[in-house]
């Protein structure tokens, strides 16, 4: 059975094993797509768009490695 369609900024956090402030700061910037409901504002991030993100992010990861970048 697959997870839940939308994901809480605190279980994106968990998921990529960074902090919450990390979190905000790519759904503010953008490059982690979120969108805000109810009256109350709140924050979540669709599974597909933290998937597509993930994937992003090994595509950077694998360019920078084939320019010679040393993994940190």
């Amino acid at each position: 059975m697959p997870g839940p369609r939308f994901l809480t900024l605190p279980d994106v956090a968990d998921t990529l094993n960074v902090s919450l402030s990390q979190v905000k700061a790519l759904v503010r910037s953008g490059e982690l797509p979120g969108i805000k409901l109810g009256g109350r504002g709140v924050w979540r991030v669709e599974a597909t768009e933290l998937e597509a993100y993930i994937q992003r992010m090994y595509a950077r990861t694998r360019e920078s490695l084939h320019q010679g970048e040393e993994p940190r």
